[in-house]
């Protein structure tokens, strides 16, 4: 199994969190769930490697923090906010394993969505030395194909004055 990230563009904070237990892969009209645009990944978090990828396509040093993530859901002011509180949560509760959606600053989509098309294989080449791929090989393209989803993805948000969000799932 794994961690599931879900990268997605919305109109707002509101349509973002639509359905929040739901996949945004997986659009439903029976469930009242949109039809977003995403992109699937697994073991891509926003704040280490997705922020990583967010430093080189913008040639800023990365840092904790730099894609300014904002948790939407479960919503942070209705957390537990003592050890008791915590176990007292029931087994299915969202704030043990998720899902979870967090919102990405404009800072960060704009800086992927600047990208230039003919810089995007050394991109995606310099994203995947990483330590956090050093396990993997990428003798299918897959990186570079990754990272141009995701740059398309900030594209489209940008051209549509929209932000990016993560919807996660353990």
């Amino acid at each position: 199994m794994g961690v599931f990230f879900e990268y997605y563009r919305a109109a707002d904070r509101a349509a973002a969190t639509v359905g929040p237990e739901h996949s945004r892969e997986l659009a439903d009209a029976s469930l009242g769930l949109p039809e977003f645009d995403v992109v699937v990944t697994k073991w891509i978090d926003p704040e280490v490697v997705l922020g990583q990828l967010v430093a080189f396509a913008g040639q800023v040093d990365y840092s904790l923090g730099l894609v300014q993530p904002v948790v939407l859901y479960p919503p942070p002011e209705d957390a537990p906010r003592s050890d008791e509180e915590w176990e007292a949560l029931p087994e299915d509760s969202p704030y043990r394993e998720g899902p979870g959606i967090m919102e990405l600053s404009a800072d960060a989509r704009d800086m992927l969505a600047g990208v230039a098309d003919a810089r995007l294989p050394a991109l995606a080449e310099q994203w995947a030395a990483i330590e956090e791929f050093s396990r993997f090989t990428d003798d299918d393209g897959y990186m570079l194909s990754l990272t141009t989803d995701l740059v398309g993805l900030a594209r489209r948000a940008r051209d549509n004055d929209q932000l990016l969000y993560c919807w996660c799932c353990l």
